[in-house]
């Protein structure tokens, strides 16, 4: 049974690509990711660097739109089960550059999965998000919410479902969409409010603020993201299609988050604060309930105890002192 996943020197592709080589060492991982500059270049060759000391981990620069190469890939390798997770990331981004995301969110989709489905792909696991939820009044937010997407980004996601729900209705393949609300751990985005965040207590400068920091985000560990995703390959579905929320049913607060990190540190915050920007939503509490059942799994990771490890790790780990 071999794997292949997209956007591999992404945060959870290398998370995944990682722990499957070290499970499944008679399998082989195939990843494959354009390597773009969306964020650091450096950080994304250290992610595929320490993939590649995985004796059955291969690596495959590669675009999303590009067919001919990835169908060569198909064809070679044998794949089985797929964990599509290479997109353009980010709500603000999406704003900025509405071209990218749709080459990349929607004609790439299109692309990897009608190859699967050509290809005879047992299962296709796509990354999509909590933000298709858009602002809710009701919380937690189950998969039954209406949905109401309220950027580009949001909204490529859900025609991805969409389109994953339609190839699931002409096909054998079985298809899984997993709404990642807010993941953290080693590895992470650096553009994502932990890091940025502790970047500007080290270099003791100004840090922004958005909406005095009432905000409260559904984080959850890198850890439990990938067991959980580990257990759907082998997992025995009913359904040819289905959708999960990935998250931890605990809501956090910014604010406390903030001076939790601050005071580990010993450092004093400089906040500037900003208005809220408008396209990102105030709270996202997702319930986990569906997947949590249907795996028979609980969430194993806090993170008031996870951040303490993870914020030691990356003083030895910031990203330009990442050696390749």
């Amino acid at each position: 049974m071999n794997f292949l996943i997209s956007g591999c020197a992404g945060f959870i592709g290398y998370h995944i690509s990682d722990f499957l080589c070290k499970k499944y060492k008679r399998s082989k991982v195939i990843g494959f990711d354009n390597l773009n500059n969306f964020y650091s270049i450096k950080l994304k060759k250290k992610r595929i660097s320490n993939l590649k000391k995985n004796k059955n981990f291969f690596f495959k620069k590669i675009d999303l739109e590009d067919t001919k190469s990835l169908s060569d890939l198909f064809k070679k390798k044998k794949i089985k089960i797929v964990f599509h997770l290479g997109a353009q990331a980010g709500v603000r981004d999406s704003l900025r550059m509405p071209k990218s995301y749709f080459k990349s969110n929607f004609k790439g989709f299109i692309n990897i999965i009608n190859l699967s489905k050509i290809n005879n792909v047992k299962k296709f696991i796509f990354a999509s998000s909590s933000s298709v939820y858009g602002d809710q009044k009701k919380f937690p937010i189950s998969e039954k919410t209406k949905v109401f997407p309220k950027n580009i980004y949001s909204a490529t996601k859900k025609i991805n479902e969409e389109i994953g729900e339609d190839i699931s209705k002409i096909s054998n393949m079985k298809i899984i969409g997993l709404r990642f609300f807010t993941v953290y751990g080693k590895y992470g985005r650096p553009d994502m409010f932990i890091y940025k965040y502790l970047e500007s207590l080290i270099n003791k400068k100004r840090f922004n603020l958005f909406n005095s920091g009432n905000h409260l985000r559904d984080y959850t560990h890198i850890d439990d993201v990938v067991k959980i995703m580990d257990l759907l390959i082998s997992k025995k579905m009913s359904k040819k299609f289905e959708i999960f929320n990935i998250c931890s049913n605990k809501p956090i607060d910014i604010n406390k988050l903030s001076l939790f990190i601050a005071k580990f540190l010993g450092k004093k915050p400089k906040f500037v604060f900003k208005d809220r920007n408008k396209i990102e939503v105030i709270k996202t509490h997702g319930d986990n309930k569906k997947i949590l059942k249907f795996l028979n799994y609980k969430i194993k990771n806090n993170i008031y105890l996870e951040l303490p490890k993870i914020i030691n790790w990356y003083k030895q780990n910031r990203i330009w002192k990442l050696k390749i």
